[in-house]
This record gives C-alpha cells, structure tokens and sequence, in this order.
C-alpha cells in the first residue's frame, strides 16, 4: 500500500505538470500516449486502493488559466469527454440508437455568445469552470460570423484551430527557431489568448461550432444533427459530422482513418455523439464527463526496438535538441528509426540509456515518439561539448523543462540563417541547398564559412551515405553549386546579409562599387550618394567590411566564382517605388518572398506606412489594422497581391 500511495504521489506530479505545461503554457512535455498511460495507471491505482487524492488529475479537468487575461466564470461547467480506443465499446455506447461521429478538433476551445444577431462574448474553456475573456480576439477568427439572423440569445461551443498550411505559413515568417511553434494546437493556444487582436488576425485562427449550449425559441426536433444544420445557416463552419448506428460504426471509424494524412484540420481522434437530444441530456454527468458524448482515439501502433544512440543536433539559437537512433520498425506502413526526445527533462522522464528496449509510435499516426522505456537504465550522459564547434554547454531550466545549449557565440550552427540566405533564388541560386541540408552539414562540420559551400565536393563519401541524400542527390547538388560560381556582385552583396541591404540596394550599391575592392573600401559619404541608400544602410554596410572576417570571407567568396555583368533591365521595372506589405498572402509563398521579388524589380519596402509610401499591399481591404488605418489618412493606395501583379505587367509594358 505505502508503494502504491508513493507511485500515485509521483503520478499526479508528473500529470500536473503535464497539464500546467499544455492548458497554461500551451507547450506539450509529453505525447498524449505517455499522458494517457500515466493517467490509465493512477486511475488502476486509485480503483485498487480506494484512495482518490484531493489534487488527482482525476478529480479536475485541465487546469488553471493564466492571469493575464480577465476571466470568467462558465455557466455550465465544460467537462471533458471520457475516452476508448475500442469500436466495440463505441457499439455498446450506441446501442440501438443514432449517433452523430465528428473529429475531436486539436486546438483551444471556446464558447462564444450572440444576442440580438451580434457577437458579444467569447471566452476560452479554461479549467473548465473558468475561463479567459478573449471576445476582441474571437471578433478576428478568419471565418467567424459576426452578425446573424436569430436574434436570441446564442451560446455555441466550437473549437479555434490553425490549419496545417497556415500553420506552416505562419511558423516560415517568424524570425528565429526559438520563436516557432512544434504544432498547431500550441500556436492556436498562443494566438487566441493574444492580448493584441491584430496578432490573432494574422494567424487565421478558424472557428468551427460543434456544440449548440442555448438558443431559446427555436425547434431543432430534438436532433443534434438539426443542430448543426441551423448552425450552418446562421453562418458557422461546423465539424464534419457523419451519422452512424452501432452497424456500420466500425466503417465509418475505417474511412476517417484513412482521411487523417490528407486532412488539413489538426485532429487528435473522433467525437461520438448521441443524436437524440433529450437521451442525451437525461443521462446526466459524472465528476468528470458527459454521459451524452464520449471520445475515440485510434490504438496507436506500438513497436519494440532497441535504443542505439542519441544524436545532438545544434540549432540556429544554441538549442541543441536531442534525437533516439534505433533498430528499424515498420510502424503504419513506413519504417522508422528515429524520434525526438524534445529536451533533457523529456530523456530523464524515460530513464534512458544507450541499448535500452524501447517501444515506439507514431503519435496521431504520423509523428513517431517513444512510448515507454521497457529497461530503464538511466544511463544518458548530457554532452559537455557542442556537437558542432565542440564549444561549453549550459543547462538551462524554464518552469519545469531543462534544456541544453550551446554558449558559443561564433557556433556556426547559429549561423543557419546566414547559409540559407546565402544559398537563396536571388542571392547564389544554390537548388538544393535547403535549410535542413545545410543544417546537417554544418552538423557535420562541413561548413563553417560562407565560402566552404564551394568545396562540399570533398565531403561526398559522407554526402552520399547522409539520410535524405545518395549519388543522385549529391551529383545534383554539386552541379547546383558549380552552376553557381557564374554570378554577378549584387547577388553576392546581397547574399551576405548585411543588415537593410535588400537586393534592390545591392543592385545600386554595385552599379557604383562595381568590383570587390571598391565595394570592401566603399567610404559612407560615397554611399550616401547612391538613391536610396541612407545613414542607417551607409553605417550598416561599411561596418561589415570594417571586420577583417568578414573581408576574409568576402574574399574567399570572390575567388570561388565568376563575375558576370549584371542585367539592368530587371531592377527597372518598379524602380522609384516604395511598398509596404500586410496580412497574409495566397501568390507569394510569405511575406520575405514577396519583398525580394519587389527589390528584384528595383522596388524598395519599408515596415510602416508612411507619406513616402507609394502602395500597401493587402488582401483584406476591409481591414482595420494599423497600416490600413494610417494608409487611409494618407491617402496611400491599398491594392491587393492580383492588383500588384497586374501593376507589374502595365510598367514591364511601359
């Protein structure tokens, strides 16, 4: 008994902070499998010894809401659904009657309140019993109705998701790794609880109803899946629903199975439901869950393997993240032989040691992660050294995470940035030598300067045998390299990264400074002469080559290639104009590629509006943000990114 009360101490401990971790900081510590065995076994000892704690996770639903946002307490309580990983236990729930089967949505919940037609309150879930006020936040979701026809009063619970593809978008604008988010749900999380609305605008948080709390007045013929009908005509997006009975359930689990690698909403299993709308409801409620719903998850598929080693691969902020090598598994359908193991907390949480027998899954069937550690050695050594530059490490603690970095400043592995701008279309055009790929070779020490790039050739026997690459890839890549040397000095002032030196500048300052040694002794009063250069790009560009690294490397670039003439009629087509760009994007890929392809035309960007100003891009002409409110008492045109191109076309016509 003394063993079992300590392992539920130590259980409850580890799921607190689990949840703190995931409803509050809206980070993840651990997989939902790991999560959902730990509470599995506290709930087996809490039936075994008959003792439920006051703190037990089993006891609560999520946790408490972070402070910096007004709350509110909810009118009903929201509980959480209770779970099965078995269709048969879905049969028995349904019985001989109809059920609704949706997706459990994998982003934040919120109820959302209409009166008289209008929106006018959205809170989050919470804890359940309170939540955050985030009502100016909810008025921005990309597809959310802000008037409606039924003038009552309407509560509606739905889930705020960000699809994968904007999630994507979203993550390649952000400036630095440590400013990107792992998953959906964890930047949803971060965008709805937003304390400015504009943030929450760009993010396209999308809403979709999947609960009707209260709407007075109207007739939904006691059917859930009327519900949903009215909802979609008062302008909601609801969640895919499907009816079901308890014979053909098992079909419909099959078929949505086999949706999941192409379903664009983050998922994290199913939702079934009882159609009849009184049955439900007279059922009543445990503690904890619903009588009326219950929840699905798909058995993950586990597989045993043998651990064999930990990689540690440095990242652009230092961040050295922590990969498992094992034996090769077929887990659905593909092999797999690596997983993340997140941090250092995360290792420790499994008791890892090189040889442990481990078994493994993929989590939503697509992202593989260690399930449990059948050995539990506890044998990891946390390397003192960088894998890259062989610089110190730290351990650094934030709430209850370690984590390991590198506290060389010159690492190159915090130079990532730099390499893939380098090897960028507009500045050296290298196809092939993507952000991943240059991430492992500097791994791997293949680079470390710029100029190092033209010289991969002598790693081929260890290119050729990389994960991802063989002779194919590497012959490719190498031509992409060599096809490269042929290129004009703009490109390669550019592809530098000097500080405000985008490519429209480069194509000035060259025009002037047209060789290496004129551009290293170029004086600021000579630039500030050139159009469209100015103290803070005359100051950024002499400091550069004012470090004799940087003219080393500089140097070590020009020997590698061949100078070309560059063509002028290009940098013409926009020259003279000034754009500022806002909101998200549907031609160019994000914001950065738009702002090349503007310099490339010899067009200049700026961050703000301002009299100088010639156009704001934006597709949402009826936004109110900032930009669009100051373009407006400018008198500063607004076109969109089809009104930009066309302009284009008129001036390359010109």
């Amino acid at each position: 008994m003394v063993d079992d009360a300590k392992r539920m101490r130590e259980l409850i401990d580890i799921l607190d902070r689990a949840a703190k971790a995931y409803y509050v900081d809206g980070r993840e510590i651990m997989s939902n499998f790991e999560y959902d065995a730990l509470y599995d076994e506290l709930e087996e000892l809490e039936k075994k010894t008959g003792i439920q704690m006051s703190d037990s996770p089993t006891l609560k639903v999520g946790y408490e809401v972070a402070g910096e946002i007004p709350k509110e307490r909810h009118a009903k309580p929201m509980l959480s659904l209770s779970k099965t990983k078995s269709t048969d236990e879905l049969k028995s729930f349904l019985g001989e009657h109809k059920g609704l089967l949706s997706w459990k949505m994998d982003g934040l919940t919120v109820v959302l309140t209409y009166e008289g037609g209008s929106l006018v309150k959205g809170v989050t879930r919470g804890n359940g019993e309170t939540g955050e006020i985030i009502t100016a936040n909810a008025r921005v979701f990309k597809n959310i109705p802000l008037s409606i026809k039924y003038k009552g009063t309407l509560t509606v619970r739905g889930e705020a998701v960000i699809l994968y593809s904007d999630f994507k978008k979203v993550n390649e604008e952000l400036p630095e790794t440590d400013a990107k988010y792992k998953n959906p749900r964890n930047l949803c999380s971060g965008s709805v609880r937003q304390l400015d609305s504009r943030i929450t605008k760009e993010r396209n948080v999308r809403f979709f109803a999947f609960g009707l709390v209260e709407a007075d007045g109207v007739d939904f013929k006691n059917s859930r899946e009327y519900q949903f009908e009215w909802l979609k005509s008062q302008g909601f997006d609801v969640v895919d629903h499907y009816a079901v009975s308890a014979d053909d359930i098992d079909t419909e689990v099959r078929k949505l199975e086999k949706m999941i690698p192409d379903n664009d909403i983050p998922t994290d299993g199913l939702v079934l439901l009882y159609d009849d709308v009184e049955f439900g409801e007279s059922l009543g409620s445990t503690v904890k869950f619903p009588r009326n719903a219950i929840a699905f998850k798909w058995k993950d598929e586990t597989q045993e393997t043998v651990l064999r080693r930990i990689e540690w691969s440095a990242s652009r902020t230092g961040l050295i993240n922590p990969i498992a090598v094992f034996d090769p598994v077929e887990l659905e359908g593909t092999s797999v032989s690596r997983a993340s193991l997140h941090n250092l907390s995360y290792i420790r949480d499994l008791k890892l040691g090189i040889g442990d027998r481990i078994e493994v899954f993929k989590a939503n069937m697509i992202i593989p992660q260690i399930a449990r550690n059948l050995t539990g050695s506890e044998s990891v050594d946390f390397p003192s050294a960088c894998p890259v530059c062989g610089g110190e490490t730290m351990i650094k603690k934030e709430v209850d995470t370690e984590t390991l970095y590198c506290i060389n400043t010159e690492c190159p592995a915090k130079h990532i940035k730099k390499f893939v701008h380098f090897a960028s279309r507009d500045a050296m055009n290298i196809e092939g030598l993507s952000e991943a790929t240059i991430q492992k070779f500097i791994q791997e020490r293949f680079l470390k300067k710029l100029p190092d790039i033209f010289h991969l050739s002598k790693h081929k026997n260890q290119i050729v045998v990389m994960e991802g690459f063989g002779d194919k890839s590497y012959q490719k890549l190498i031509k992409a390299v060599d096809t490269s040397r042929n290129t004009q000095l703009y490109r390669i002032i550019y592809g530098l990264g000097i500080p405000g030196i985008g490519l429209a500048n480069a194509k000035a300052i060259t025009k002037v400074f047209d060789d290496s040694d004129k551009c290293i002794n170029a004086t600021k009063n000579e630039l500030l002469e050139i159009d469209g250069v100015g103290e803070v790009l005359a100051d950024a560009f002499v400091d550069h080559f004012e470090n004799e690294k940087n003219i080393d490397e500089f140097k070590g670039i020009i020997r590698e290639v061949v100078l070309e003439t560059a063509n002028d009629n290009e940098s013409d087509t926009l020259k003279g104009l000034k754009f500022v760009i806002t909101g998200s994007l549907e031609k160019f890929e994000n914001r950065s590629k738009l702002k090349e392809y503007i310099e490339s035309l010899g067009g200049s960007t700026a961050t703000s509006v301002s009299s100088n100003t010639d156009y704001l891009i934006s597709n949402d002409s009826s936004s109110g943000s900032e930009k669009s409110r100051k373009a407006a008492s400018l008198g500063v045109p607004v076109i969109s990114e089809e009104e930009f191109i066309i302009l284009v076309k008129q001036k390359n016509m010109m």
